[in-house]
């Protein structure tokens, strides 16, 4: 029954989604398992195909719109000590650039592995990234930009996280057009994402180290 959901999701259908996802509830299928089994694996499957180029954006939006549709069916029935979360991340574009339909597609695959994601939305400054990153106990913070004169403002977000004692426990991944992995690494970034699909790779592998190196 949770491999119709996984597929319904791939195949980018909420009506379907939303049918399976009503079908397992009511088969006895635990909600946690739902999430995890269903449409965390079936956005998995999305994000690879995205990173092959086997999707494209219009169809990864239709299947984040699936999750979420089968997601707001079984969340409520979530209790507080089954919620499992990936990671809590602040993300946003930088202070000056207002672009955000990579960042938004970041964020749909970032919910869709599990991840609390807190979207600022575009032309955030340091300072409220810092804010967000601190009310929100966030464990990973991540930037986008798409001009070469708005990606330096990213330097300023790690030195703001540094300067309010926040950088030790919260990761910092950059992405955009413009940015590089040798950027990342001179300002001081945990992380590169050359895409979606590697931008949730990698805040998983980042998220997961952290809670290690904190215990």
């Amino acid at each position: 029954m949770l491999d119709e959901l996984v597929q319904a999701i791939i195949a980018s259908d909420p009506g379907g989604a939303e049918n399976h996802t009503r079908a397992a509830l009511a088969a006895g299928i635990a909600p946690r398992r739902i999430i995890s089994e269903g449409l965390i694996a079936g956005m998995d499957v999305v994000g690879r195909r995205f990173r092959d180029g086997e999707m494209f954006v219009p169809q990864v939006l239709m299947s984040a719109r699936a999750m979420h549709r089968a997601l707001n069916l079984v969340k409520p029935l979530v209790t507080a000590g089954e919620a499992v979360s990936a990671g809590k991340v602040i993300i946003g574009t930088v202070k000056g650039d207002l672009h955000d339909i990579g960042k938004n597609l970041v964020a749909m695959l970032l919910e869709g592995a599990g991840f609390e994601v807190v979207n600022l939305g575009v032309d955030i400054s340091p300072e409220t990234f810092v804010a967000a990153a601190r009310r929100e106990g966030a464990e990973l913070v991540a930037m986008s930009a798409l001009l070469t004169t708005t990606m330096l403002q990213m330097r300023q977000v790690v030195r703001a996280l540094e300067e309010a004692g926040l950088r030790q426990r919260v990761r910092v991944i950059v992405g955009g057009a413009p940015v590089t992995t040798e950027f990342a690494n001179e300002i001081g970034a945990d992380g590169y994402g050359l895409d979606a699909a590697e931008a949730v790779e990698l805040s998983r592998s980042l998220v997961a180290a952290n809670r290690i190196d904190v215990r």
